[in-house]
């Protein structure tokens, strides 16, 4: 038997999902370019190939109101963001801090 072990130390999911009932969405709010923005980032900290940080797409996470919205595992710390400084406070303050990011926390 395999033990419980967790395989990533954070798992932080980026809502992309776009609507197509004419509500807003993260996908119309920059998600597919933040996305890209956090991987390029968290893969030059070297976090991506330490098995530290996994960034994933998701579907609808729930909470369109509050997008574009990120969550991150195994905390459950849920974020809203405007820009790449947003993004990059996350990944400086969260990921490698381990604080939250309380002007950003929803």
């Amino acid at each position: 038997m395999s033990e419980n072990k967790q395989f990533f130390g954070q798992h932080l999911f980026i809502c992309m999902n776009q609507r197509d009932d004419g509500r807003e969405c993260c996908a119309e709010r920059g998600a597919h370019a933040a996305q890209k923005h956090l991987k390029a980032r968290v893969k030059e900290l070297g976090l991506s190939r330490s098995g530290e940080v996994r960034v994933n797409q998701s579907g609808c996470l729930g909470r369109c109101e509050e997008g574009p919205v990120i969550v991150i595992y195994p905390q459950g710390t849920w974020y809203t963001y405007v820009d790449n400084e947003d993004l990059d406070e996350i990944i400086d303050v969260h990921l490698v801090g381990g604080k939250v990011v309380e002007r950003l926390k929803i």
